[in-house]
């Protein structure tokens, strides 16, 4: 772990959330047109789906490291290591170039080529093509209905003889069933990864997630929660694990020009440690804006029948990567697609996080026959029910109004 003075480390957590009752969403007139058949949209200017915008104290900090002229990995990606490592509850923690490398590091020392792997069907594909990069074989596990993390349930009936490790998703920003994935893994001998890209700062039973698992990664893409353009973190609790990830990461290096092991170059820059510290100076207050826009979400879709928010594992305190809402078809007359065109047409945009489950992705044809597909009948459908609503902590309340207009209005227009 890089170690830095006192002073540069500072414990974050996002505040405990407390559910409130959301004002419903604006009248909408009953039997409004739609605008995609030509009505008036509910607003004319559309909603910003994210905020993604450096402040000025990021800007000086990449400006300040590009004028020192020390560019490479340096004292900005310690400091980085040594807050993110404290806010997430984690002995160890190494930045790198982004959250794939982040993977690769991780699994590279936990996994052999020839392992079996449990991984979700539902979650981005980097968790999972990393596990193949590594010559090992995934094992598709189904999501849970409401929270959309792994169902551990699932994972345990597909266990096999060469089964080592479970790679599991914090997705959306929703821890998944930490107890259940590690009662598992204590039960039959497993490692267990998580891939947190999605979730800074969340927490499980009031802990960190870097305080669970044989490792943790993270990803700071542009879109993230803690955002840098590119970059990753890989966490961990065991020494002899963390060198390991440090070797892989730097060529094997331990000394200038002697190389231990053969390894890579993943190492993080100082611009971006610098740009991901000024960030996380501001991330507890952002994520504490960010839960209490789900909060409002929520009460504004129990109140449209066919609507659903997400639910959250017990125990766990999500950050709301992204809000990611499911409509029941048999409630409307339209299609997923159908309802999210009209809502962007009248000013609210969305996205459709995942088009299909991992099953169905040509890359994994060779590890996801008919008979896999169809063992994870909630991935299957939860690619043709899900929708995320525009969430980053500049929403006001004005943006959640129109958005609650927006889905009580085109709700009506189809219903069934």
């Amino acid at each position: 772990m890089a170690k830095t003075a006192k002073a540069a480390s500072q414990t974050l957590k996002p505040s405990k959330v407390v559910v409130v009752k959301a004002p419903p969403p604006g009248p909408t007139r009953p039997g409004a047109k739609l605008a995609i058949a030509g009505g008036t949209p509910v607003s004319a200017t559309p909603v910003p789906f994210r905020s993604t915008a450096l402040s000025q104290a990021d800007i000086d900090a990449a400006v300040a490291v590009l004028k020192s002229g020390m560019l490479r990995a340096a004292k900005k990606c310690e400091e980085l290591e040594a807050r993110f490592g404290e806010a997430s509850g984690a002995r160890h923690a190494m930045t790198c170039a982004n959250g794939t490398v982040a993977l690769q590091l991780a699994y590279e020392p936990l996994l052999k080529p020839g392992d079996d792997v449990l991984v979700p069907a539902w979650s981005f594909i980097a968790t999972v093509s990393m596990v193949v990069a590594r010559g090992c074989r995934p094992i598709f596990v189904d999501a849970l209905p409401g929270t959309y993390q792994m169902d551990m349930a699932d994972a345990a009936r597909k266990l096999t003889r060469s089964t080592t490790t479970i790679a599991a998703t914090h997705l959306y920003g929703c821890p998944v069933d930490i107890n259940a994935a590690q009662k598992l893994a204590a039960k039959h001998g497993l490692k267990v990864i998580y891939d947190a890209a999605q979730a800074h700062l969340a927490t499980y039973r009031g802990k960190g997630l870097g305080a669970f698992g044989d490792a943790v990664t993270y990803s700071f893409y542009a879109t993230k929660n803690l955002a840098t353009g590119e970059g990753g973190l890989i966490s961990c609790n065991d020494d002899a694990l963390a060198r390991k990830i440090k070797l892989l990461r730097s060529h094997g290096e331990t000394d200038k020009y002697l190389h231990e092991s053969v390894g890579y170059n993943y190492r993080m820059n100082d611009i971006t440690g610098a740009i991901g510290c000024s960030r996380l100076a501001r991330l507890a207050e952002q994520t504490r804006q960010r839960q209490k826009n789900a909060a409002r979400y929520d009460a504004i879709l129990r109140a449209i029948d066919g609507l659903t928010p997400p639910a959250t594992t017990d125990g766990a305190e999500a950050v709301y990567h992204l809000y990611v809402a499911q409509m029941d078809p048999r409630r409307f007359t339209c299609t997923r697609d159908e309802f999210v065109n009209a809502l962007k047409a009248e000013g609210v945009p969305t996205a459709v996080h995942y088009p299909r489950p991992l099953t169905r992705q040509p890359a994994f044809a060779s590890f996801a026959d008919a008979k896999v597909q169809k063992s994870v009948p909630v991935a299957e459908s939860l690619c043709q029910r899900v929708f995320a609503l525009p969430m980053h902590h500049d929403l006001t309340d004005d943006h959640l109004r129109l958005i609650g207009e927006a889905l009580t209005k085109v709700a009506a227009a189809y219903r069934a």
